[in-house]
């Protein structure tokens, strides 16, 4: 995630899908900070701001992972929030640190953001057939909708916790 100098140029680095589509992470304790994002419907409201806001500490305590490592996921409790993870370094003071801890399933998807209710249909079908079941998901978009125009990609990618 990079500052933005000028406004034609990408502030996300280009996404690798090659790491992430179809494969299995087992995190022990993985280091986010989190935020929460009011929603209508699944709109996010505040989302720049809090991102931002997130960064902003991060940066403030040299805890930014490299950018192949940088991830940004996305849940969903309810049609009014979405709480957001960064991953970070190490902990980050005045931030909710959580550490996710488990076997998670990717996969990776290129779309619209409102193409997410079937890219679960597609995922329910990719876990099952590991032999897994679904607790919880979550979402990386991997570039904001500004530089997924750039690039020509607009990848998601689906994390299934399983069980």
């Amino acid at each position: 995630m990079n500052q933005q100098k000028n406004p034609n140029e990408p502030c996300c680095p280009k996404f690798n899908p090659e790491p992430w589509d179809e494969k299995e992470h087992v995190w022990n304790e993985k280091l986010f900070i989190q935020d929460e994002v009011r929603q209508i419907f699944h709109i996010p409201l505040n989302i720049g701001k809090v991102i931002t806001r997130m960064w902003e500490k991060i940066q403030k305590e040299n805890a930014a992972p490299p950018n192949e490592e940088f991830i940004m996921l996305a849940y969903d409790p309810s049609p009014w929030k979405s709480e957001i993870y960064l991953t970070v370094t190490k902990e980050v003071p005045e931030a909710k640190n959580v550490k996710l801890s488990g076997i998670y399933l990717s996969k990776v998807f290129d779309g619209p953001y409102n193409a997410v209710p079937k890219w679960i249909k597609v995922m329910d079908k990719f876990v099952e057939g590991k032999g897994k079941k679904v607790k919880k998901y979550y979402f990386y978009f991997t570039t904001c909708p500004k530089c997924a125009k750039i690039y020509g990609k607009n990848y998601t990618v689906a994390f299934a916790d399983v069980e």
